[in-house]
């Protein structure tokens, strides 16, 4: 089968799998246009890059110099939450008849971070951009005539990054209310000590 025409793509930050082995000639494929199937491939990859980032995050507040348990608790839950939308997205893809096309592990991005402030802000900006994304498959599927590849997205993938993207924005008020500082040391303060003991806010 011929490659889809390059104009029938959405010109997007979608993270597209560029050596992608399509699935268009297999017959467990299920009406799945290749252009939704390489988003979806791309997608699965971005999402596991944050489950890695995320739980180096959790290490980080694991060390004897930062010590911050419920802090390191939070990163892992997050990590978890992550691992499991990557295994969905890899299980429809799979459901679908499509392929998705392993790649190296990359470094998490996240090794000079040492203090809760900026593992917060870091952790909204993957989540706001794996978000962005989500509304630009669901986009693209239905652009593609996959209506149901659009309706998952929206509801297996996009409703609860929103739920986890409010619960960050009022943990991220309340870190700043409590005077956790940008300071990279990995000194901590008292802004970072009281925010640890707030268990509820950390196990939202």
């Amino acid at each position: 089968m011929a490659a889809e025409p390059a104009g029938k793509r959405l010109k997007s930050g979608l993270p597209l799998c560029a050596g992608h082995r399509s699935s268009a000639g297999s017959r467990a494929r299920h009406n799945l246009p290749a252009a939704v199937e390489e988003a979806l491939c791309g997608l699965s990859s971005l999402l596991w890059d944050g489950a890695y980032r995320l739980q180096a995050l959790a290490s980080v507040f694991e060390r004897d110099d930062v010590a911050l348990p419920r802090v390191s608790s939070f990163f892992h839950e997050e990590g978890l939450k992550q691992r499991e939308e990557a295994e969905a997205m890899l299980g429809y893809l799979a459901e679908r008849g499509g392929n998705y096309c392993s790649k190296d592990i990359q470094k998490p991005g996240c090794e000079a971070v040492c203090s809760v402030l900026p593992a917060l802000e870091l952790l909204l900006l993957q989540l706001k951009e794996e978000a962005g994304a989500l509304v630009e498959l669901s986009q693209l599927a239905r652009n593609h005539g996959d209506p149901h590849t659009a309706s998952v997205v929206k509801s297996h993938f996009l409703a609860p990054r929103v739920d986890r993207l409010t619960a960050l924005g009022d943990l991220l008020t309340s870190a700043r209310r409590l005077g956790c500082t940008n300071d990279q040391t990995g000194a901590g303060g008292f802004g970072e000590y009281i925010l640890n003991q707030l268990q509820d806010e950390l196990a939202r």
